[in-house]
């Protein structure tokens, strides 16, 4: 690492912890008000492996009551789910009254992931690409609050992080064979990643895209973000705006 990224890294550093712990102090109040006032709130991470979204839940979760929030990080489907309707397994899920739901990736396993791996068919890839937005519009109608996160990192981003990762005996267990071949693939992943923004951004569930070199300065971002969205009991007036040349909704060719 240049010495000029080292400095760069110690100043974000020594303001992030002070505003991690305001924003998670804010998390907790907005928690209690959306478990008093009976709300539903579902905020999916989307992005390329490594891109920071695992950790960004755990900031997010670290202090919430278990009892109010899940985090919902789906694995490979059964034998009988892959005879279910796509979307079954997933919107049995959603939150309930009063519960934050974090979906560690989602329903766009289908739109991104599945279709680069050869795990769905063509046929399968288009059906969801012509359900996904009714069904999002469903959920919103129905008062759920959807917030659609993409984790956004570069080519060689990725790579050093994969590196990190099979380096690391605590972190090696995070790395899958889709992540080892995400840099093989990384054009493939590009054009769905793309496809997906350019037809599933809408006005009732845009793509909020962030950009994740930086990791503590994105989790942040990300928080200010749904901090911004709910006017809350007690809201601190010490939290900041998100930084737009950091996080900001995708915009359409």
């Amino acid at each position: 690492m240049r010495k000029e990224s080292i400095e760069e890294h110690y100043q974000i550093n020594e303001k992030y912890i002070p505003e991690l712990y305001l924003l998670q102090v804010e998390m907790v109040k907005l928690q209690k008000y959306i478990s008093e006032n009976h709300l539903r709130l579902l905020i999916i991470f989307e992005g390329r492996d490594t891109a920071g979204k695992g950790s960004a839940i755990f900031r997010f979760t670290q202090f919430l009551n278990p009892r109010e929030y899940r985090v919902v990080a789906l694995g490979k489907p059964s034998e009988n789910q892959r005879g279910q309707w796509y979307f079954q397994r997933y919107l049995k899920e959603l939150p309930n009254v009063g519960e934050i739901v974090f979906f560690d990736r989602s329903w766009y396993n289908r739109g991104v992931v599945e279709p680069v791996m050869g795990f769905c068919t063509e046929d399968q890839y288009k059906l969801f690409m012509k359900q996904v937005n009714p069904v999002e519009k469903m959920l919103v109608d129905d008062g759920i609050l959807v917030v659609k996160f993409w984790f956004s990192i570069e080519y060689d981003t990725q790579a050093e992080r994969i590196q990190e990762r099979l380096m690391s005996p605590l972190k090696r267990w995070k790395v899958s064979p889709v992540d080892l071949a995400a840099q093989e693939k990384w054009d493939e992943f590009t054009h769905y990643k793309l496809e997906i923004f350019n037809k599933t951004h809408t006005l009732d569930c845009p793509w909020i895209i962030i950009r994740c070199e930086e990791r503590e300065y994105a989790r942040i971002q990300a928080m200010r973000y749904i901090l911004s969205l709910v006017s809350y009991d007690g809201k601190s007036n010490e939290i900041q705006n998100p930084d737009e040349d950091c996080i900001f909704p995708f915009k359409p060719y």
